[in-house]
């Protein structure tokens, strides 16, 4: 496993109330979201998302009525044969993967329903230029999850500092 990996394996409880607290700091920053877009992109250059897979052993993605039709049909399966097999309402009320690991994960980390996959998964971890100031209140916890996220935060606090 890289680098960044075991490293943010040690880190990313203890600095979740930093995290968070940053991110309030930033919600009016202009700066903050063409800092984060060049940030994201350095980051998922050196962070291979194979290496880890962490979100699809530990979030199950809410799974929207597209996300199911788009699936089901890959999967030669009735929408109700697939919602019955795969798929649960969560505490929350959403729709969502009924396990953890996802059962679409291989072995070697690859989605088996990649081309298919849920619209969650594919905006996963929701950093990217466009996306990064509307979900400011995901992102501590997500750092919890995924290591670029949390190499995101720490490299764009500094960088804002």
């Amino acid at each position: 496993m890289g680098e960044l990996i075991n490293q943010w394996k040690k880190q990313a409880k203890n600095k979740q109330a930093q995290h968070k607290s940053f991110l309030k700091s930033i919600k009016k920053n202009k700066q903050a979201a063409k800092v984060s877009a060049k940030i994201h992109t350095q980051v998922f250059k050196e962070i291979d998302c194979l290496d880890c897979a962490n979100c699809c052993t530990s979030i199950p993605p809410i799974v929207k009525p597209s996300d199911v039709k788009r699936i089901a049909k890959h999967l030669g399966l009735s929408i109700a044969s697939f919602r019955e097999k795969y798929l649960l309402v969560d505490e929350d009320g959403d729709t969502v993967i009924n396990s953890s690991p996802c059962p679409f994960l291989e072995t070697d980390n690859k989605c088996s329903i990649y081309a298919y996959r849920p619209n969650a998964c594919r905006a996963y971890p929701h950093t990217g230029e466009y996306e990064f100031m509307d979900n400011l209140d995901l992102h501590a916890q997500n750092a919890n999850y995924c290591p670029a996220v949390f190499q995101i935060l720490e490299r764009l606090s500094q960088q804002l500092k």
